[in-house]
Protein backbone atom coordinates (compact mmCIF):
# COMPACT_ATOMS: atom_id res chain seq x y z
CA UNK A 1 0.00 0.00 0.00
CA UNK A 2 1.25 3.25 -0.56
CA UNK A 3 3.04 4.75 2.34
CA UNK A 4 3.99 8.46 1.06
CA UNK A 5 0.18 9.67 0.60
CA UNK A 6 -0.56 13.26 2.27
CA UNK A 7 -2.96 12.60 5.40
CA UNK A 8 -5.81 15.08 3.81
CA UNK A 9 -6.24 15.20 0.42
CA UNK A 10 -7.28 17.96 -1.93
CA UNK A 11 -11.20 17.92 -2.16
CA UNK A 12 -12.19 16.89 -6.09
CA UNK A 13 -13.68 19.30 -7.90
CA UNK A 14 -16.96 17.92 -9.84
CA UNK A 15 -17.63 21.15 -11.21
CA UNK A 16 -14.53 21.10 -14.14
CA UNK A 17 -13.12 18.41 -16.44
CA UNK A 18 -10.14 16.95 -15.59
CA UNK A 19 -7.26 15.06 -17.78
CA UNK A 20 -7.20 11.62 -16.09
CA UNK A 21 -11.04 11.34 -15.52
CA UNK A 22 -11.56 12.09 -19.17
CA UNK A 23 -8.81 9.43 -20.13
CA UNK A 24 -10.80 7.31 -17.51
CA UNK A 25 -14.02 7.87 -19.69
CA UNK A 26 -12.06 7.18 -22.99
CA UNK A 27 -10.63 4.02 -21.76
CA UNK A 28 -14.17 3.22 -20.64
CA UNK A 29 -13.78 3.39 -16.89
CA UNK A 30 -16.55 4.65 -14.61
CA UNK A 31 -14.24 6.58 -12.14
CA UNK A 32 -15.41 9.87 -13.91
CA UNK A 33 -17.79 12.71 -13.59
CA UNK A 34 -20.71 14.21 -16.15
CA UNK A 35 -18.55 17.08 -16.80
CA UNK A 36 -15.06 14.80 -17.27
CA UNK A 37 -18.23 12.45 -19.84
CA UNK A 38 -19.16 15.38 -21.54
CA UNK A 39 -15.79 16.29 -22.79
CA UNK A 40 -15.06 13.03 -24.00
CA UNK A 41 -18.72 12.78 -25.91
CA UNK A 42 -17.40 15.85 -27.91
CA UNK A 43 -14.11 14.65 -28.70
CA UNK A 44 -13.54 12.73 -31.95
CA UNK A 45 -14.35 8.86 -32.29
CA UNK A 46 -10.85 8.79 -32.89
CA UNK A 47 -9.51 10.10 -29.15
CA UNK A 48 -10.82 6.41 -27.90
CA UNK A 49 -8.33 4.55 -29.40
CA UNK A 50 -5.63 6.96 -28.84
CA UNK A 51 -6.42 5.95 -25.16
CA UNK A 52 -6.46 2.33 -25.63
CA UNK A 53 -3.32 2.69 -28.72
CA UNK A 54 -1.78 4.27 -25.24
CA UNK A 55 -1.90 1.53 -23.03
CA UNK A 56 -1.16 -0.89 -25.09
CA UNK A 57 2.40 0.79 -26.27
CA UNK A 58 3.08 1.09 -22.07
CA UNK A 59 2.61 -2.31 -21.96
CA UNK A 60 4.67 -3.99 -24.08
CA UNK A 61 7.34 -0.76 -23.25
CA UNK A 62 7.09 -1.75 -19.89
CA UNK A 63 6.92 -5.24 -20.22
CA UNK A 64 9.90 -5.34 -22.40
CA UNK A 65 11.93 -3.15 -20.10
CA UNK A 66 10.90 -5.75 -17.13
CA UNK A 67 12.39 -8.60 -19.42
CA UNK A 68 15.70 -6.75 -19.99
CA UNK A 69 16.24 -6.64 -15.75
CA UNK A 70 14.78 -2.85 -15.30
CA UNK A 71 13.06 -3.35 -11.67
CA UNK A 72 12.47 0.47 -10.86
CA UNK A 73 10.11 2.88 -12.37
CA UNK A 74 8.82 5.96 -11.97
CA UNK A 75 5.57 6.33 -13.72
CA UNK A 76 4.85 10.02 -13.84
CA UNK A 77 0.92 11.18 -14.73
CA UNK A 78 -0.31 7.54 -14.29
CA UNK A 79 -4.18 8.10 -14.04
CA UNK A 80 -6.84 6.19 -12.74
CA UNK A 81 -5.85 2.66 -12.26
CA UNK A 82 -7.12 0.70 -15.21
CA UNK A 83 -5.78 -3.12 -15.09
CA UNK A 84 -3.81 -3.92 -16.01
CA UNK A 85 -1.28 -1.24 -14.54
CA UNK A 86 2.16 -0.51 -15.01
CA UNK A 87 3.19 -2.10 -12.00
CA UNK A 88 0.98 -5.76 -12.64
CA UNK A 89 2.78 -5.87 -15.97
CA UNK A 90 5.89 -5.06 -14.12
CA UNK A 91 5.65 -7.74 -11.38
CA UNK A 92 4.83 -10.45 -13.57
CA UNK A 93 7.89 -10.27 -14.80
CA UNK A 94 10.15 -9.02 -11.87
CA UNK A 95 8.09 -9.77 -9.11
CA UNK A 96 10.27 -7.59 -6.57
CA UNK A 97 10.37 -4.70 -9.06
CA UNK A 98 9.97 -1.51 -7.36
CA UNK A 99 6.93 1.35 -8.63
CA UNK A 100 6.49 4.77 -7.70
CA UNK A 101 3.82 6.45 -9.54
CA UNK A 102 2.66 10.39 -9.64
CA UNK A 103 -0.25 12.27 -10.37
CA UNK A 104 -2.22 15.55 -9.14
CA UNK A 105 -5.74 14.74 -9.31
CA UNK A 106 -7.25 14.19 -5.98
CA UNK A 107 -9.20 11.39 -7.21
CA UNK A 108 -6.04 8.86 -8.35
CA UNK A 109 -5.13 9.49 -4.60
CA UNK A 110 -8.28 8.03 -3.30
CA UNK A 111 -8.32 5.24 -5.92
CA UNK A 112 -4.47 4.31 -5.70
CA UNK A 113 -4.78 3.68 -1.62
CA UNK A 114 -7.18 1.25 -2.72
CA UNK A 115 -6.17 -0.47 -6.39
CA UNK A 116 -2.17 0.17 -6.75
CA UNK A 117 -1.05 -2.63 -4.33
CA UNK A 118 2.09 -4.61 -4.72
CA UNK A 119 3.17 -7.87 -5.30
CA UNK A 120 3.89 -9.58 -1.84
CA UNK A 121 8.16 -9.39 -3.11
CA UNK A 122 8.05 -5.64 -4.38
CA UNK A 123 6.71 -2.36 -3.71
CA UNK A 124 4.37 0.01 -5.28
CA UNK A 125 4.05 3.62 -3.39
CA UNK A 126 2.08 7.05 -4.82
CA UNK A 127 3.04 10.43 -4.73
CA UNK A 128 0.45 12.96 -5.08
CA UNK A 129 2.31 15.56 -7.07
CA UNK A 130 2.38 17.99 -10.06
CA UNK A 131 4.99 17.15 -12.86
CA UNK A 132 5.85 20.78 -12.75
CA UNK A 133 7.62 20.36 -9.73
CA UNK A 134 10.30 17.30 -10.90
CA UNK A 135 12.88 18.51 -8.15
CA UNK A 136 9.88 17.68 -5.47
CA UNK A 137 8.88 14.36 -7.46
CA UNK A 138 12.33 13.01 -7.17
CA UNK A 139 12.79 14.03 -3.71
CA UNK A 140 9.85 11.33 -2.71
CA UNK A 141 10.50 9.20 -5.58
CA UNK A 142 14.44 8.66 -3.95
CA UNK A 143 12.33 6.99 -0.77
CA UNK A 144 11.24 3.99 -2.58
CA UNK A 145 13.79 3.97 -5.49
CA UNK A 146 17.56 3.41 -5.88
CA UNK A 147 18.85 6.47 -8.24
CA UNK A 148 22.39 4.65 -8.43
CA UNK A 149 20.31 1.59 -10.37
CA UNK A 150 18.55 1.72 -13.75
CA UNK A 151 15.28 3.17 -13.38
CA UNK A 152 12.85 3.91 -16.38
CA UNK A 153 10.56 7.12 -16.42
CA UNK A 154 7.34 6.97 -17.84
CA UNK A 155 5.27 9.52 -19.73
CA UNK A 156 2.90 8.14 -20.93
CA UNK A 157 0.20 10.72 -22.65
CA UNK A 158 1.27 13.49 -20.33
CA UNK A 159 3.70 16.17 -22.17
CA UNK A 160 1.16 17.40 -24.57
CA UNK A 161 -0.80 18.47 -21.52
CA UNK A 162 2.08 21.09 -21.02
CA UNK A 163 2.07 23.64 -23.36
CA UNK A 164 5.44 25.56 -24.43
CA UNK A 165 5.16 28.26 -21.84
CA UNK A 166 5.66 25.51 -19.21
CA UNK A 167 8.71 24.27 -19.95
CA UNK A 168 8.18 20.68 -20.57
CA UNK A 169 11.46 20.23 -22.48
CA UNK A 170 13.45 21.78 -19.34
CA UNK A 171 11.23 19.46 -17.11
CA UNK A 172 12.14 16.51 -18.70
CA UNK A 173 15.40 16.92 -18.69
CA UNK A 174 15.73 17.82 -14.99
CA UNK A 175 13.81 14.45 -15.27
CA UNK A 176 16.36 12.52 -16.98
CA UNK A 177 19.80 14.13 -16.04
CA UNK A 178 18.91 12.31 -12.02
CA UNK A 179 18.35 8.75 -14.17
CA UNK A 180 21.85 6.93 -13.96
CA UNK A 181 23.09 4.79 -17.06
CA UNK A 182 20.97 2.25 -18.18
CA UNK A 183 17.55 3.60 -17.17
CA UNK A 184 15.01 4.61 -19.71
CA UNK A 185 12.45 7.18 -20.66
CA UNK A 186 9.02 5.58 -22.18
CA UNK A 187 7.04 8.37 -23.58
CA UNK A 188 4.04 9.00 -25.55
CA UNK A 189 2.71 12.32 -26.91
CA UNK A 190 -0.35 13.43 -29.27
CA UNK A 191 0.70 14.69 -32.34
CA UNK A 192 -0.08 17.41 -34.15
CA UNK A 193 1.40 17.00 -37.56
CA UNK A 194 -0.29 13.48 -38.18
CA UNK A 195 -4.13 14.11 -37.97
CA UNK A 196 -4.29 17.79 -37.67
CA UNK A 197 -8.11 18.88 -38.21
CA UNK A 198 -8.53 15.93 -35.50
CA UNK A 199 -5.98 17.48 -33.66
CA UNK A 200 -6.87 21.07 -33.72
CA UNK A 201 -10.37 19.55 -32.75
CA UNK A 202 -9.61 18.22 -30.06
CA UNK A 203 -7.16 21.00 -28.66
CA UNK A 204 -10.54 23.23 -29.08
CA UNK A 205 -12.78 21.00 -26.86
CA UNK A 206 -10.53 20.44 -24.15
CA UNK A 207 -9.41 24.03 -24.49
CA UNK A 208 -13.54 25.12 -23.57
CA UNK A 209 -13.24 22.65 -21.03
CA UNK A 210 -10.92 25.10 -19.35
CA UNK A 211 -7.71 22.47 -20.74
CA UNK A 212 -5.08 23.90 -22.39
CA UNK A 213 -3.19 21.27 -24.80
CA UNK A 214 0.06 21.48 -26.89
CA UNK A 215 0.42 18.90 -29.38
CA UNK A 216 3.90 18.41 -30.71
CA UNK A 217 4.98 17.40 -33.82
CA UNK A 218 7.39 14.14 -34.44
CA UNK A 219 10.59 16.55 -34.81
CA UNK A 220 9.29 18.71 -31.33
CA UNK A 221 8.38 15.03 -29.31
CA UNK A 222 12.21 13.88 -30.56
CA UNK A 223 13.65 17.03 -28.40
CA UNK A 224 12.55 14.89 -25.15
CA UNK A 225 14.81 12.23 -26.48
CA UNK A 226 18.44 14.57 -26.99
CA UNK A 227 21.38 12.81 -25.30
CA UNK A 228 19.82 9.88 -25.18
CA UNK A 229 19.93 6.26 -27.24
CA UNK A 230 16.57 5.57 -29.29
CA UNK A 231 15.47 1.97 -29.22
CA UNK A 232 14.57 0.18 -32.11
CA UNK A 233 12.03 0.91 -34.03
CA UNK A 234 13.11 4.23 -32.93
CA UNK A 235 10.30 7.24 -32.21
CA UNK A 236 6.65 5.69 -34.40
CA UNK A 237 3.60 5.31 -33.69
CA UNK A 238 2.31 4.37 -30.46
CA UNK A 239 0.96 1.05 -32.75
CA UNK A 240 4.38 0.50 -34.39
CA UNK A 241 6.25 0.00 -31.71
CA UNK A 242 7.35 -3.18 -30.40
CA UNK A 243 10.05 -5.41 -29.34
CA UNK A 244 8.82 -9.03 -29.24
CA UNK A 245 5.92 -10.71 -31.41
CA UNK A 246 3.56 -10.97 -32.06
CA UNK A 247 3.85 -7.60 -33.62
CA UNK A 248 0.25 -5.42 -33.03
CA UNK A 249 -2.41 -4.97 -35.49
CA UNK A 250 -1.63 -2.32 -37.82
CA UNK A 251 -3.85 1.13 -36.83
CA UNK A 252 -3.83 4.82 -38.04
CA UNK A 253 -2.52 6.82 -35.34
CA UNK A 254 -1.91 10.02 -34.32
CA UNK A 255 0.25 9.31 -31.15
CA UNK A 256 4.11 9.50 -31.13
CA UNK A 257 5.91 7.19 -29.01
CA UNK A 258 9.59 5.90 -28.21
CA UNK A 259 11.48 4.19 -25.48
CA UNK A 260 15.27 5.34 -25.34
CA UNK A 261 18.47 4.40 -23.16
CA UNK A 262 20.69 6.65 -21.23
CA UNK A 263 24.24 6.14 -22.69
CA UNK A 264 26.85 5.30 -20.70
CA UNK A 265 28.44 8.46 -20.35
CA UNK A 266 24.99 10.11 -18.88
CA UNK A 267 23.01 12.59 -20.51
CA UNK A 268 24.69 15.73 -22.76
Amino acid sequence: MPTGTPPTPPRTDTTRAQPARVYDWLLGGKDNYPVDEAVGRRLPPQAKDAAQQNRAFMHRATAWLADQGVDQFLDIGTGIPTEPNLHQIVQRVVPAARIVYVDNDPIVLRHAEALLVSSPEGTTEYVQADVRDPGGILRSARDVLDFSRPVALSLIALLHFLPDDQDPQGIVRELVDALPPGSALVLSHAASDLHSDLARQVTEEYARAGIRLGFRTRDEVARFFDGLDLVDPGLVTAPEWFRTEPAPAEEDSGIHAGVARVPSGGTA
